[in-house]
């Protein structure tokens, strides 16, 4: 990057908020992809002022912008492709207001998402996106993917909760959208548009967040089975029976092997497949909700246990987030994908995915949100074995060419990126394509701000 426009960063951000040495650049190099692309310099704006003059500088002197929150996304979009300057909101990390009586907060993107759910409970109120990374990743990389997790069967995703948005435009101008209240149709929705655009049509600088009132009381349920079709075909049984979870997650057998021992003493050694099970709200509806429960396993005289304690609750919870890391104790490098079916294709799904993995002799594991269809299926490859590479490849293909074919999508929170730009022609017609395609070049004329992500490159 020229010398004049490193000084004229400098000025911006100041010169111990602008990183320009590889050492550092290498930090802000990679996502949860493990894939590597080196900045030509890194920016910790603190201003929504500040990132409109970066921007404005980027124009004049074409160079890619590329928004950057903790670094935790999954398929690349927070990875500078093209080069230019990685702009980090790690410093805009303050709850600028909490309103108890309204039941919104007001947050700047660099909010880490586990930090201000522990803030809200001082006033008995919870934010309810919880994706498995909460303890580190923040509020803006949430809303630019969109971000779900364990609870949206019950509460939604992120776009559901961002009720306004402080916009710094991709040419620099900043822009208000999107209300304080509950109700607001006042002209085009823009606040949807930008949650889960990626960071390609502006940076976030402020969010206002819609709240609930913290649930009275939870229950969790752990339902092991001898095999995964068993507990795959219940997932629909459950919410047939007027049971409304606020988590419905299951795990398959390899899935299960690799965080054992997280919960020793819990699972038989038969089990080959699990749900975790919870329900909340007043303490009535949880009891009666209880009761509903467990009439419907003892039934089908499924083995289960359950409890209302929150420290084994939380050690339960543990086990379901390390599934991701442990993974790589079976190979060194996973495709993850993040694929949504409609809940009574799950099994299929499952089986699927079982087929593939023989056929192409590979690990496949499947885990995550039965309650909405959304599961995470992680190919898991040496990365030096160039014929096992190839088939982990070639397992993706066929895992999109069979969602889209079962009415899926290609994702339900970890949004495409990089690492599925080359497919979205499977599930995006031409039309839509190109419309989508025009709204990006209407924000951002230049093409400056995250450059090279969603849209297959042409």
């Amino acid at each position: 990057m020229d010398k004049t426009v490193v000084r004229e960063l400098k000025t911006i951000v100041g010169t111990g908020a602008l990183y320009t040495d590889p050492e550092e650049l290498s930090c802000y190099s990679y996502d949860g992809t493990g894939r590597i692309f080196l900045p030509e310099c890194v920016a910790f704006p603190q201003t929504a002022a500040q990132i409109s003059s970066i921007l404005k500088l980027a124009n004049l002197h074409n160079f890619p912008v590329v928004p950057r929150g903790a670094g935790s996304g999954m398929t690349g979009g927070s990875l500078p492709v093209r080069g230019g300057l990685v702009l980090v909101t790690s410093k805009m990390n303050r709850i600028r207001e909490i309103d108890p009586d309204n039941m919104i907060a007001i947050v700047e993107p660099g909010v880490i998402t586990g930090d201000l759910q522990e803030e809200l409970k001082k006033y008995n109120l919870m934010y309810p996106p919880d994706p498995a990374s909460l303890k580190f990743c923040s509020i803006g990389g949430n809303a630019a993917e969109c971000a779900g997790g364990p609870s949206a069967v019950k509460y939604g995703v992120t776009r559901d909760y961002v009720i306004g948005l402080e916009v710094v435009l991709p040419t620099g101008e900043i822009m208000q959208i999107g209300v304080r209240t509950e109700k607001g149709v006042v002209g085009y929705d823009l606040t949807r548009l930008f949650i889960g655009s990626e960071g390609t049509l502006g940076i976030f600088s402020k969010l206002i967040l819609r709240l609930l009132p913290l649930p009275e009381a939870k229950t969790t349920f752990l339902l092991t089975f001898p095999s995964l079709s068993e507990a795959t075909e219940l997932v629909s049984q459950i919410l047939r029976n007027g049971i409304i979870p606020c988590t419905l997650e299951f795990m398959d057998q390899t899935a299960i092997s690799i965080v054992r021992n997280h919960i020793p003493n819990v699972l038989p050694d038969e089990t080959n497949a699990l749900i975790i099970l919870e329900v909340d709200g007043s303490k009535a509806h949880v009891q009666r909700q209880e009761q509903n429960i467990t009439n419907l396993l003892d039934k089908k005289e499924i083995v289960y246990t359950y409890t209302n304690d929150s420290v084994k609750r939380s050690e339960l919870w543990q086990a379901r987030r390390s599934i991701s890391p442990a993974s790589f104790t079976l190979k060194p490098y996973k495709i993850s994908e993040d694929v949504v079916v409609p809940r009574s294709k799950i099994p299929d799904l499952v089986r699927f995915c079982e087929k593939t993995a023989h056929d192409l002799d590979l690990i496949i594991l499947t885990f995550g949100h039965a309650g909405d269809g959304n599961i995470h299926v992680n190919i898991m490859v040496d990365d030096e074995n160039e014929t096992e590479l190839a088939n982990g490849y070639h397992a993706k293909k066929l895992l999109f060419e069979f969602v889209v074919a079962a009415g899926g999508t290609l994702s339900g929170e970890h949004g495409i990126g990089i690492t599925k730009s080359e497919f979205l022609p499977l599930e995006i017609d031409p039309t839509t394509l190109k419309v989508m395609q025009k709204i990006k070049t209407l924000f951002d004329p230049n093409n400056i701000l995250n450059p090279g992500k969603i849209f297959p490159e042409t």
